[in-house]
């Protein structure tokens, strides 16, 4: 009996934290996507530092060279006026310089190979991360969806939806019937004033016209061509 408890207590703590992981489960994907991205971030630096580092070494096996070049110029100048001496410390420098050489062109290979990977994976990472996001979108809008429906679901949430469409369709009624109204005044107004009857039986034809027609202008400019013919 005791063990049965025990199996109970532990399968509703499993069920409330599925739960929780359910309801939670949205903001949770957020937070680890831009741990992530911070992730990926800090790796980015990492191999922008290892690149400014190869850099530098490249530098300093430039540099390497140079002096090597030069002590071993200096060196056969030395042998050839037969100061072995100054030849000999120039030997040992040039051997020093090239043991340096050597660790620096190692270094290179290392710091080659270790940015590819670290590229490689930054890109890898940078392409998951993508993925990642583009889910979290389609997730929101799902959930948001959902809870849409879970509303629309539910009989006052439909009542509601009823009562707005009732509303709306007494506030067009209203508009319409207020443009109608409008309309209606601006004609009788039109209609009361006298300049507007006036100009009304001028275009029909009653009475002499109130302005200069384009036909009167085309007249006169027939006439001035006449005249000057």
């Amino acid at each position: 009996m005791f063990n049965s408890i025990l199996t109970l207590i532990r399968g509703r703590a499993h069920d409330a934290e599925q739960a929780f992981f359910d309801r939670n489960a949205v903001p949770l994907l957020a937070q680890q996507i831009r741990d992530a991205a911070g992730a990926i971030q800090s790796a980015r630096r990492a191999v922008a530092i290892a690149v400014a580092q190869n850099e530098q070494e490249k530098s300093q096996h430039a540099a390497i060279i140079a002096r090597i070049a030069d002590l071993e110029t200096r060196a056969i100048a030395a042998l050839q006026k037969g100061n072995d001496e100054l030849a000999r410390e120039a030997a040992e420098a040039i051997a020093q310089l090239e043991a340096e050489r050597d660790a620096s062109e190692k270094a290179q290979a290392q710091f080659t190979r270790t940015i590819g990977k670290l590229k490689a994976t930054v890109r890898a990472s940078e392409a998951r991360l993508q993925e990642l996001q583009r889910g979290e979108r389609l997730a929101r809008a799902t959930a948001q969806t959902q809870k849409l429906s879970a509303a629309c679901d539910d009989a006052s949430s439909l009542a509601t939806l009823d009562e707005a469409e009732e509303t709306l369709a007494r506030l067009q009624a209203y508009q319409d019937r207020c443009e109608i109204t409008a309309n209606a005044m601006k004609e009788m107004d039109a209609a009361s004033r006298p300049e507007i009857v006036i100009e009304k039986l001028a275009n029909a034809g009653f009475g002499g016209p109130l302005g200069p027609s384009a036909d009167d202008v085309l007249a006169r400019l027939r006439e001035r061509i006449n005249s000057a013919a």
